[in-house]
């Protein structure tokens, strides 16, 4: 061992120390700043991201996916300028991770459409939490909107999940859009009944409705003389909760004075005519001889 340490001389280990140690030391030095320094101005990047998005109101879940990947993004950034800094080739690593990104693209293709939707429905906001809406086929109450899919109640308590691409390529009929909604309703009578008197008694159902708002003015007019019936068309306006419960109390307000008043609400009906087998016989005899 002492041998071994002879061998060098005092010229050989302050060169080694001026060619190989200081210059790695000095590069190993800058490149922990470099990281620490990255890191710190990442937090402050990230920060202010935050604060922008908060004040343009966005949503929570939207903010925080996007700040997890932009934190991503800048440290790759930080740990690349680092390695670089130690002399590493970073060359073959920004191509593997170029590459490994292609490859779980294409294997999530589905994926990143789903959350590609998600991302603008958190953007432009169609609806949002507790709106009752129809779309891709179905309805209910949104409960969550998530970056990958939307989670719906229907009417009926069953839990709906849909996948936003399909919301996002769909129409979107959002009911709870707007404070008030028109309320249509259909009642028909008989050809014989009194259509004054049954205007009237609509009106006056209307105007008994306290749900019913005053503005707009409610519309009641004949739609149209129907194969069976004559058919009003009533449209109120109500409160966008209260249109289900007024659709129904009103449509059995109408059935119950229809019935006290003798107002007949008719079904649909086909008038069919015999003949005997004689009598056609004769018929067709006398169309021949007239002919």
């Amino acid at each position: 061992m002492e041998e071994t340490l002879s061998l060098f001389t005092a010229e050989d280990i302050e060169r080694y120390i001026n060619v190989y140690a200081i210059p790695w030391a000095i590069n190993i030095a800058m490149a922990v700043a470099i990281f620490v320094i990255g890191r710190l101005i990442v937090g402050l990047l990230l920060s202010i991201f935050r604060r922008v998005m908060a004040k343009s109101k966005y949503d929570d879940m939207l903010i925080n996916f996007v700040e997890s990947i932009l934190s991503a993004i800048l440290m790759l950034f930080v740990i690349v300028a680092s390695l670089n800094k130690l002399g590493v080739d970073t060359t073959s690593l920004v191509a593997i991770v170029g590459a490994a990104g292609l490859a779980i693209g294409l294997s999530l293709q589905d994926s990143l459409k789903n959350f590609a939707a998600g991302v603008m429905l958190l953007v432009f906001k169609p609806f949002k939490q507790g709106n009752y809406v129809a779309t891709a086929g179905t309805e209910g109450i949104v409960q969550k909107i998530g970056i990958f899919h939307t989670v719906m109640t229907s009417l009926d308590n069953k839990e709906i999940t849909i996948p936003n691409g399909k919301i996002y390529s769909d129409n979107i009929t959002n009911f709870s859009a707007k404070d008030t909604r028109r309320c249509d309703m259909m009642f028909g009578i008989g050809y014989d009944d009194d259509l004054l008197k049954a205007k009237s008694i609509l009106q006056e159902l209307v105007d008994s409705e306290e749900r019913i708002l005053k503005e707009p003015a409610c519309l009641i007019g004949v739609a149209e003389l129907g194969d069976n019936s004559v058919n009003f068309t009533v449209r109120p306006w109500v409160k966008a909760s209260d249109n289900l419960a007024v659709r129904l109390a009103f449509t059995e307000a109408v059935k119950l004075r229809f019935d006290e008043e003798g107002i007949s609400i008719p079904y649909p009906q086909m008038d069919v005519h015999f003949y005997k087998e004689a009598d056609r016989v004769a018929e067709q005899e006398k169309a021949s001889q007239s002919a």
